[in-house]
């Protein structure tokens, strides 16, 4: 369905990131109303983004079980979800560190689980959630075997929760971007980044997403962006 976001109060995780800023700063142009999470409070305090921060671990339920209570509060509903959180790492399989992979799965996939899982409650028909996965879902990479394999699985939870939620008229839309210049890799948890061609501009991504969910599109995958 199309979607008008001015008025929509939106949860926009991952908001202080190099993505999220960009899905952010549009989401404002377009009229909707933010609550920012994020796990650096000082980075959230410094956004050039109007509305609530919220800090806390994705991961964790109660915060965002908090994210979600801040937008109720802030705006008297929820609209929908915007999950551009996520944690890269590489090298190989065998020599990755358990807590490399706990964090792996922690931010990538058991944290959106659990900030859809508290929004669910408060978003009536015509909402929508929509999770940042990647190219990987789709290409795996040697190297980045536990990255991917998160990514893929959130695509897969992605279009089962459509077929659940259809009946509610709440949109799952699974976004898998190319490889973008956000920083994210010279941030990595664990291991050096490959030689990587030159990614796509965040804020082109950005509109891409922002489009996709007005337009009320299910799935944007990696050759669409």
């Amino acid at each position: 369905m199309k979607r008008n976001l001015d008025g929509a109060s939106i949860v926009l995780a991952g908001a202080s990131g190099g993505l999220g800023l960009h899905i952010g700063r549009r989401l404002v142009k377009e009229g909707a109303e933010l609550v920012l999470f994020g796990r650096e409070e000082s980075r959230l305090a410094n956004l050039d983004l109007p509305g609530p921060r919220t800090v806390g671990e994705i991961a964790d339920a109660s915060d965002c079980a908090r994210a979600v209570e801040a937008a109720v509060s802030a705006y008297g509903q929820l609209d929908g979800v915007i999950n551009a959180s996520g944690v890269v790492a590489f090298g190989s399989l065998e020599e990755l560190r358990p807590e490399t992979a706990d964090e792996l799965l922690a931010t990538n996939l058991i944290g959106p689980i659990r900030l859809m899982q508290a929004a669910l409650p408060e978003i009536d028909r015509g909402g929508f959630l929509a999770n940042v996965s990647a190219i990987v879902a789709e290409h795996p990479m040697p190297g980045m075997a536990m990255y991917s394999a998160t990514k893929a699985a959130l695509t897969a939870l992605d279009r089962a929760l459509a077929r659940e939620l259809r009946s509610r008229r709440i949109d799952v839309i699974d976004l898998r971007p190319p490889h973008m210049e956000t920083g994210l890799v010279d941030r990595a948890i664990a291991g050096a980044p490959p030689r990587l061609p030159e990614g796509l501009a965040p804020e082109s991504v950005a509109d891409r997403i922002v489009s996709a969910i007005q337009n009320g599109e299910r799935e944007v995958p990696a050759d669409a962006f």
